[in-house]
């Protein structure tokens, strides 16, 4: 047989292929930061959903025999390993349990302005400039507002519960997704698979949810995951004053508020329950900065390129 000979009926060899999901898995490995950060969120995810039935008990059982017990000692237990607070209350066991109501609430609140100000922000970029400008001009009223100062205004009048918490923190962060969408529909709408779509006689509705939608969802995403560590943040910084949630439930930040009284007596009453929140927010950061990468077509081959390295 020559060299330019070729056999038809070889089978043709292709390359595998994985799904999108095992593509933003390759992609994910490729940044360890980024993995090891996911890692970590799903853990603190894990906590909220099932921590609360299995520990909710030792979290609420006091005991005065082991009032500010110190930390890293086995002597009590395993639940005592991060210390005991001022009713003898194991540390551990009460940030697991308080890891639902903090990613309750910042899940709520992002999801609520995310929805809320998506739509907004897709109606004033791709209807009538009037209905536009209304809509824009109400994001500016609520942007006037210092987020915190607006919040501690309005828990001051309502009772401070977790719908209240996620309502106000959630009226606070619509003008973040609303002015973003807007000025991606702006640009997406001059496109031309728009265009094409909207001469095939495509009803706006039509255009809006799958066409336009699709392509700035991706951004969308990136910022509620940024957006949902500062949530956290603020709901902490709420709860630490003292206008957030209150006992008997918890949170991280109220945690770290009852704590701040011992901090020359018993460091760890706030230190533990704080550095979750750091390490969280950073987590969220990390993940944020992987997901602009990774879902942007024109970036995601540094982590290809990354993973091929490490590989």
């Amino acid at each position: 047989m020559n060299d330019t000979d070729i056999d038809v009926n070889a089978p043709v060899k292709t390359a595998p292929r994985t799904g999108r999901a095992g593509t933003m898995l390759r992609l994910l490995w490729a940044d360890k930061l980024a993995f090891g950060a996911a890692v970590f969120v799903i853990v603190i995810v894990l906590c909220a959903t099932i921590g609360p039935a299995v520990l909710a008990d030792a979290a609420s059982g006091t005991n005065l025999r082991l009032r500010n017990a110190a930390p890293f000692s086995m002597e009590h237990g395993p639940l005592y390993i991060l210390g005991g607070d001022a009713l003898g209350r194991p540390l551990l066991a009460r940030i697991i349990v308080a890891a639902q109501n903090t990613m309750m609430i910042a899940a709520g609140a992002v999801v609520a302005s995310l929805l809320i100000g998506g739509f907004l922000g897709l109606v004033a970029g791709y209807v009538g400039r009037m209905t536009g400008e209304v809509i824009m001009r109400l994001a500016d009223v609520i942007m006037s507002f210092p987020s915190l100062l607006l919040a501690v205004i309005v828990l001051y009048m309502l009772q401070a519960s977790i719908a209240n918490l996620i309502l106000v923190l959630a009226i606070t962060r619509i003008p973040v997704y609303l002015r973003t969408t807007r000025a991606e529909v702006l640009e997406v709408r001059e496109r031309m698979f728009v265009k094409a779509a909207q001469v095939m006689g495509a009803s706006s509705r039509r255009i809006v949810f799958r066409h336009i939608l699709p392509v700035i969802l991706p951004t969308l995403l990136t910022i509620a995951t940024l957006d949902f560590a500062f949530v956290m943040l603020a709901e902490s910084a709420l709860s630490f004053l003292g206008i957030g949630i209150q006992a008997p439930e918890i949170t991280w930040g109220l945690m770290v508020s009852q704590g701040r009284q011992y901090l020359t007596s018993a460091w760890w009453l706030a230190f533990w329950p704080g550095l979750v929140i750091v390490l969280t927010t950073m987590s969220l950061n990390l993940l944020s900065s992987w997901m602009r990468i990774a879902l942007n077509p024109t970036q995601r081959w540094r982590l290809e390129i990354g993973g091929k390295s490490n590989g």
